[in-house]
């Protein structure tokens, strides 16, 4: 069934967002006469909530005030004639100006990094939309500057921000501080209408993190829960001022008028209790609400395994397959079993959860969990991909229920290589739900677990053994490990945040982690040789990047050990003018590093070298920053921080839509998909060369699947591409599309758990105001120094202009701040101590107070002189 929002999508991306009838039915597949009955009564109740208009000849289109960009009639500016454009997306910031990221690759050897956009040539344009921009001034380092030509399309169609009333009209503020324009709310607009959201939000309460009052029973799970009742029942004008809500725009701004908008959903108060977390899933536009149609598509499907399912698949419902996650965690996706063969060899079983058998290509649970991509998690709650009837029950390898899985049986030697690995559909019977924490325990000897998981105890041991195997294999061929703390919230019985402590990574964690990873690595390579398919990749990093790390790394004296870097020296126009006598001012001398050689060897060893040294931590961080972003492609590149040539996610496919696509694929090649499809190719190639159908191709197998030795030399990139291309069960341009949609939404999840993060940390320090706490300095800029609170894992800046005791510079070549008549010096990764002196509720942002030991004696000199 298809949802409203694939509808309008449809209509939005025809020429003049307006669609017929029989396009739409044949655009999106609808089939007899019920469905397009159906397609016909949405249609009809879209336009009915003012979200499409009735045209003349059976066609709708997109209302006036909704469209975007040329469709909506925004003429824009006009161009300079000359002057490149391009296309890209906006990014605000709250100080006015702002960055287009180029879409186009056919910029990257004239321009270094976004186009810098000055606050008046933005336009009507704002945070996030995609714009055309006319470039302007580039300079000798590669940076451009622009102007916004033009809006293409609107990013979002909501807002969340704070209501307040005002004189003339009522207003929202937005909470993102890039949206710099205030909403202007019509009188008679203030409050939602009667009518409910479309769809059904479900969200999964993480156990004991839930709070007593939002528990739904024993599992901890709901449906429907709503935050901010009270708020949507009142009706007095002054009980919104203040309060947070989300608002539609109905007018998008001009040159001379502000964006209007209605208000669609009110939040409540930002302080109470949950509504931080709304906030958060609004401001960044994760989809929170299921179609019914979705919904009932997971209802629809029967808990019990069918005969002939269960009988065509290789079953495992008599060994000790267990689970092993999180004390929270309610979707479980991976199961995995260790035994030792005969030769001496260990046999890895990773069994993960069939979600493509429950969600099809096409249907309305494919559609929405490509459009959220992944799920998104909080502290004390979860944004599924799937409905939960699939995610925390169908799909889940729960204890004791048999449950259709995908299974990799790998054999892995002592050297921890895969000599050989198995690929098919399989059925299991999870023997236990473990936790990392109950394994840690069972391998550290603790006598209770033992006793508990007597008939697994064996098994778990040969589990570390394997493990350990596989992690000095990934040593070896010099994969990167960043062992870096995470911060992990802990909540109180009232379910308000109690402290901020350091997550702990046991063994346990990397066990499952190094499973995972020979699973992924298996399927990549055994799909590389026969589909096009998605990867994770990972590039090498940025020469830019390295160059800039190795100058502070050697400032601890260490170095990544790329030795002499080659950069390229140039001098900006400026320089040049005034060595030709002309006067004007001063430039100065860029330095641009070239191509260096970079092995992720190099950082590996770096780590190792570091490890234990009160410098370990930043660092870390550091040569963190200066890698790039793994993301998804259907282009093999390889993955840099793994040292893998080939490389995929196949072992969450409930909460990561990749994996999900991948799951499809190697479902097609095992059935022989492939085959059928290259027989068909074949057949048709030689029928037009020879019209007597002579030459028919004999019927070929299917390939096996066991793979080649997996210490067979990696291909090179021009191997590669000298190959002959696989075939293609999902179009390349779709697997694209799909893979740059998903590394989006990927980011998207990121920064949003962040930002609660943060949110989350501000409201923890608002009463420790006045304490003192000792903390490291994580960043020294020229306009103060940031300082992480070691036992907190809190981050807060301390303003140069706040340490008073003596005068301070920044001087770049060091990264230092130095202070003129003490020569007090701070650096980073010094230890120092802080005073919690603000909070801007604002920005949500901490500012600290440097504490100093005792004044210097040349500052007191300098006092008595004065």
């Amino acid at each position: 069934m298809l949802s409203d929002r694939q509808i309008i999508e449809r209509i939005e991306r025809q020429p003049k967002q307006s669609a017929g009838f029989k396009q739409l039915v044949h655009e999106l597949g609808v089939g007899g006469g019920n469905a397009r009955r159906e397609l016909h009564d949405r249609l009809t109740h879209l336009v009915r909530r003012g979200d499409l208009v009735a045209e003349a000849g059976d066609r709708w289109s997109i209302p006036p005030k909704k469209r975007t960009g040329a469709a909506a009639g925004d003429k824009g500016r006009p161009a300079t004639p000359g002057r490149p454009t391009a296309e890209g997306r906006l990014s605000m910031h709250r100080d006015g100006f702002g960055f287009v990221i180029p879409e186009s690759k056919e910029l990257k050897g004239r321009i270094s990094g976004d186009i810098f956009i000055n606050p008046g040539a933005i336009g009507t344009a704002m945070h996030g939309d995609r714009v055309l921009v006319e470039l302007g001034t580039i300079r000798p380092d590669g940076r451009a500057e622009g102007r916004i030509l033009k809006v293409l399309d609107r990013a979002h169609d909501t807002v969340v921000g704070v209501f307040h009333y005002g004189p003339k009209h009522n207003f929202v503020t937005p909470i993102d501080e890039k949206l710099a324009m205030d909403i202007v709310i019509p009188r008679g607009l203030e409050h939602p209408s009667a009518e409910e959201p479309e769809g059904i939000r479900q969200i999964e309460l993480r156990g004991k993190d839930a709070p007593p009052s939002a528990r739904s029973g024993a599992s901890g799970l709901q449906r429907d829960r709503v935050i901010g009742k009270e708020a949507k029942r009142t009706t007095a004008r002054e009980d919104l001022e203040g309060v947070v809500v989300d608002v539609e725009i109905t007018d998008w701004p001009t040159q001379t008028q502000a964006p209007r908008g209605r208000v669609v959903e009110v939040l409540g108060l930002e302080d109470d209790f949950g509504v931080d977390v709304e906030i958060i899933i609004r401001k960044h536009h994760i989809p929170h609400r299921f179609p019914e149609s979705a919904i009932a598509e997971a209802q629809a499907y029967d808990a019990a395994i069918e005969h002939g399912e269960r009988e065509r698949r290789h079953d495992y419902r008599d060994l000790p397959i267990v689970t092993i996650d999180g004390e929270t965690a309610r979707d479980f996706d991976d199961a995995v079993y260790v035994a030792r063969l005969d030769n001496g060899n260990h046999e890895l079983h990773v069994h993960i959860a069939d979600v493509a058998y429950y969600v099809r290509e096409g249907t309305a649970l494919d559609n929405e969990a490509r459009l959220r991509g992944n799920s998104v998690y909080f502290p004390d709650r979860a944004v599924p991909m799937l409905p939960l009837e699939l995610s925390s029950d169908l799909c889940s390898l729960r204890p004791q229920v048999e449950r259709m899985v995908m299974s990799c049986v790998m054999e892995v030697d002592a050297q921890g290589e895969v000599v050989g690995y198995e690929l098919h559909e399989g059925i299991i019977r999870s023997a236990e739900r473990m936790t990392y924490t109950n394994v840690q325990l069972v391998l550290d000897g603790d006598v209770e677990q033992r006793k508990r998981y007597a008939p697994l105890v064996a098994n778990f041991e040969l589990m570390r053994e394997l493990a350990q195997i596989l992690n000095r294999k990934r040593v070896r061929r010099g994969s990167i490990d960043f062992d870096l703390p995470e911060p992990q919230i802990e909540f109180d019985e009232q379910g308000m945040m109690a402290s901020v402590t350091k997550s702990e990574r046991q063994f346990a964690h990397r066990l499952i982690e190094e499973f995972m990873l020979a699973a992924n690595e298996c399927v990549a390579s055994y799909l590389e040789e026969r589909v096009a398919s998605i990867y994770r990749v990972h590039e090498k990093p940025d020469p830019k990047k390295v160059y800039e790390f190795e100058i502070i790394a050697a400032t601890f004296g260490y170095s990544l050990g790329v030795g002499a870097l080659p950069v390229r020296r140039m001098e900006t126009r400026g320089d040049r003018r005034d060595r030709h006598g002309s006067g004007r001012a001063h430039g100065r001398m860029i330095e641009l590093p070239e191509e260096v050689h970079i092995t992720p060897r190099m950082y590996q060893k770096l780590t190792q070298k570091i490890a234990g040294k009160p410098e370990e931590r930043i660092l870390s961080y550091l040569m963190l920053r200066s890698l790039k972003q793994a993301r998804y492609s259907e282009e093999n590149l390889g993955h840099f921080a793994l040292a893998a040539t080939t490389y995929t996610h196949f072992t969450s496919p409930i909460r990561r839509y990749p994996d999900l696509i991948v799951h499809r694929l190697l479902k097609d090649v095992l059935h022989g998909e492939v085959e059928r499809e290259a027989e068909k190719r074949e057949h048709t190639r030689r029928h037009k060369k020879a019209p007597s159908g002579k030459g028919t191709p004999p019927h070929s197998e299917a390939p096996s699947p066991w793979s080649k030795r997996a210490d067979a030399p990696a291909r090179s990139e021009r191997e590669r591409s000298e190959e002959k291309s696989v075939p293609e069960i999902i179009p390349r341009d779709v697997l694209h599309q799909i893979a740059e949609e998903c590394s989006q939404t990927e980011r998207r999840a990121d920064d949003a758990e962040r930002e609660l993060m943060e949110w989350k940390k501000i409201k923890f320090m608002r009463d420790r105001l006045g304490e003192e706490f000792e903390g490291l300095i994580v960043s020294v800029t020229k306009f103060g120094l940031f300082v992480e609170l070691l036992d907190l894992f809190v981050e807060g800046l301390a303003p140069l202009t706040t340490m008073t005791d003596d005068r301070y510079t920044y001087r770049e070549n060091t990264k230092q701040i130095v202070g003129e008549y003490s020569g007090r010096q701070y650096s980073l990764g010094q230890r120092v101590r802080v005073i919690v002196d603000r909070i801007d509720y604002v920005q949500h942002k901490i500012q600290f107070a440097l504490v100093v030991e005792e004044p210097s004696r040349a500052k007191k000199r300098h006092k008595k002189r004065a």
